[in-house]
């Protein structure tokens, strides 16, 4: 097997035991995305002689004695909306292209902190807004499964990357589905922290940010197994004071009550589910159930008025502030897209906008008092299939994926987390559901994960579909 293809948890160890050097899994790796990345378009900035580098350095480090990282040398991605240190935080936008950053954000810093190795900048749509991953700067990425169909956004081209073995552990970030949405299209797996896991901030914009993203941005990643998606976590979660929303707590929460009673809800209310979805929702719960937790179909408080909330709140925000920036800065597609979003949902006056967080507060409690009895809940990721390419940019064809979108934009407007796995399938592409559990309760998304995985099977690189 060759050094692209191992997971980061043994890649890590096969680095730490002298068996790999980084350089041979920085070169291996670099192979890999020379070979597949052209039909995808998922790296758009290739760091090859910087990795190369920090590889030698990594090497001469080991050789030395030093302690190692828990990443010592594995290759991973970033995403182009985060600041990474002498690059472009570009975010897909042609005026931002000579935007560089003078320092990391946290969660690069974190990376590069457990010894991580950034091989390249993966793609998302202009200004991280469309479940397409397609811009005027960097071009559309593919999906590796079927061209035809969105490999998600707005981390498309962390998902693709994840998919087709360019590395291990590609960053993500979500506030509307951006990292499951991306999980889901190319069939791998992808953790959308809690409210505050993870530090989150980039340098280069000390105005702040707009309610809605304070509260629903986070941090995540990408991987192929679940076990490195617990091992990335605990990597990016290093904390970082100058972020207030930053949790230091641990990692492993108590234990639930046993058995752990688990809400599936295939079928999700206020719209079509497709029923392939629905059977990946059913199929994970029966394959939860054999493990021992109790599962039944039951329904939380009040899913079709928190996608509503969402929608009030973000739409506002964006109307406000990055639609202007849009219009001036934006690539025609993305502009067709936000626009055909604010024909669907309309921004909110003041006094709608602050009941809109009052009432989510009050949603809020209800859901926690319903996770007491039910610490998880399982969804479809999309409602629907992956759209295909440019399906946003007409008001219809937004307000299909829109409907789609609901069951992703549940644990973004209430802060929780939520884990992305692939469960079934249809056709070339992967079916696949999200796990929601409580505010930093990650750890009980990620040992469900590993139970479906258990029965599905552990996500293998794909070669890409050829245009």
């Amino acid at each position: 097997m060759e050094l692209w293809q191992y997971d980061a948890t043994d890649l890590a160890r096969l680095i730490r035991t002298g068996q790999a050097s980084a350089r041979e899994a920085v070169d291996s790796t670099l192979k890999r995305l020379h070979a597949v990345n052209p039909a995808i378009n998922a790296v758009v900035r290739v760091l090859e002689e910087q990795a190369r580098a920090e590889a030698e350095t990594a090497d001469a480090a080991r050789a030395r004695g030093h302690a190692l990282p828990p990443l010592h040398g594995v290759p991973v991605t970033t995403k182009v909306n985060v600041d990474q240190q002498g690059l472009p935080t570009d975010n897909g936008v042609i005026p931002l292209k000579d935007f560089i950053a003078n320092e990391d954000s946290p969660v690069v810093a974190n990376l590069k902190h457990a010894g991580a190795i950034v091989i390249g900048r993966t793609n998302a749509p202009a200004f991280s807004m469309r479940i397409f991953t397609d811009n005027a700067l960097h071009g559309c990425t593919m999906n590796p499964r079927d061209r035809t169909r969105t490999p998600g956004g707005s981390s498309g081209g962390a998902g693709a990357a994840t998919a087709t073995g360019i590395g291990p552990i590609h960053h993500g970030n979500d506030i509307g589905g951006s990292v499951r949405i991306p999980a889901y299209c190319n069939g791998v797996v992808g953790l959308r922290t809690g409210f505050g896991r993870i530090p989150s901030f980039n340098p280069s914009a000390p105005g702040g940010r707009p309610v809605g993203s304070v509260l629903m941005a986070v941090q995540g990643p990408h991987t192929r197994t679940v076990r490195d998606a617990r091992l990335a976590l605990e990597v990016m979660a290093r904390g970082d004071r100058r972020d207030w929303r930053w949790n230091d707590v641990p990692m492993q929460g108590p234990p639930p009550a046993r058995p752990t009673r688990v809400a599936i809800v295939p079928e999700v209310p206020g719209g079509f589910t497709h029923p392939a979805q629905a059977a990946a929702v059913r199929q994970a719960g029966k394959h939860l159930q054999a493990a021992g937790y109790v599962v039944e179909e039951i329904l939380p408080p009040d899913m079709e008025r928190g996608v509503d909330l969402w929608h009030l709140i973000c739409v506002t925000d964006v109307f406000g502030g990055l639609w202007p920036q849009m219009q001036k800065m934006g690539d025609p597609d993305g502009i067709a897209a936000m626009q055909a979003w604010l024909n669907v949902r309309k921004p909110a006056d003041l006094a709608t906008y602050i009941a809109a967080l009052t009432e989510r507060e009050g949603l809020l409690l209800r859901w926690m008092t319903f996770m007491q009895q039910w610490p998880l809940v399982i969804l479809p990721t999309l409602a629907d299939l992956p759209p295909v390419q440019r399906g946003d940019v007409t008001t219809e064809g937004q307000a299909a994926i829109l409907d789609s979108m609901r069951p992703a934009l549940l644990a973004p407007l209430l802060g929780l987390p939520g884990l992305a796995v692939p469960v079934g399938s249809h056709g070339k592409l992967r079916t696949g559901v999200q796990i929601m559990a409580m505010r930093n309760r990650e750890d009980l998304c990620l040992d469900a994960g590993e139970v479906i995985e258990a029965h599905e099977g552990i996500v293998t690189p794909i070669d890409p579909e050829r245009g």
